[in-house]
């Protein structure tokens, strides 16, 4: 693809309308922290998108202009309509990355497009969580250490109920003795999925720099390399058939 990488940043934006705290870290929204360093990089083109738009900010026309979309939801997973599910699906089938931060795990879209419960266990407390490269030569581990640490996260605890992932990346501790699969890929369709743990509300994870190169390393590996729409074509043959007369005057045979 020879034009820039053109990103939707896709967030609720609602804890930091009601939240003060979440408000103080996150002043434009969640979104627009992870728009502004996405920015940064010459070969992206960056939007933004939130629930409470019109048509919540995904239209038709908006996802057929997106190569990546990242989704950050938490407390109004149900508010999503299912027609836009709907869409996004065939977007990412038809070639859109697709990228699930954090609390999106129990998202709409990424329950659709990985086919499973996605549940996990979870507590909100005091944890550090330090995140161990386990591939690091995979393309969105790209200049990451062995491990690095969060000072303060939101824990996430096996089992996670995904798909055993194509390409597992990263794997976390907390403090209270839990692991997690916190990077994983997968492919539906055309499309690339990424799902990356980090990034509760309330902590101001989304402004530390390996949390930043991480997402941006997988906006590059999830781009589309087609766009392929699904219209179920009638094949014609590429070389004449040879006819049998014969079938054709046959009588069909029942079911045996």
């Amino acid at each position: 693809m020879n034009h820039k990488i053109r990103v939707l940043v896709w967030s609720e934006f609602r804890h930091e309308k009601e939240n003060p705290k979440v408000a103080a870290i996150y002043p434009q929204g969640i979104h627009e922290t992870i728009a502004q360093f996405l920015r940064k990089e010459k070969d992206l083109e960056v939007a933004t998108a939130w629930l409470d738009q019109p048509d919540h900010g995904l239209s038709e026309e908006i996802l057929a202009a997106t190569d990546v979309l990242i989704w950050w939801g938490h407390k109004a997973h149900g508010e999503v309509a299912d027609s836009t599910v709907q869409m996004i699906k065939n977007h990412v089938l038809e070639g859109m990355g697709f990228i699930a931060l954090h609390s999106a795990h129990y998202s709409k879209i990424f329950k659709a497009l990985m086919g499973t419960t996605c549940s996990l266990q979870w507590r909100e407390s005091t944890d550090k969580e330090r995140l161990w490269t386990i591939a690091p030569s995979h393309p969105i581990a790209a200049h990451l250490p062995q491990h690095f640490e969060i000072p303060t996260e939101e824990m996430y605890g096996e089992p996670f109920g995904i798909p055993e992932p194509e390409e597992l990346i990263f794997i976390s501790w907390f403090t209270g003795g839990e692991v997690f699969r916190s990077g994983a890929t997968w492919r539906r369709g055309h499309g690339r999925v990424f799902y990356f743990r980090p990034g509760h509300e309330t902590y101001p994870t989304y402004h530390q720099p390996e949390i930043q190169r991480v997402i941006t390393n997988a906006v590059h590996w999830a781009r589309p390399t087609v766009r392929i729409p699904d219209t179920c074509p009638n094949a014609q043959p590429l070389e004449p058939l040879p006819h049998d007369a014969e079938a054709a005057e046959r009588p069909k045979e029942g079911f045996r």
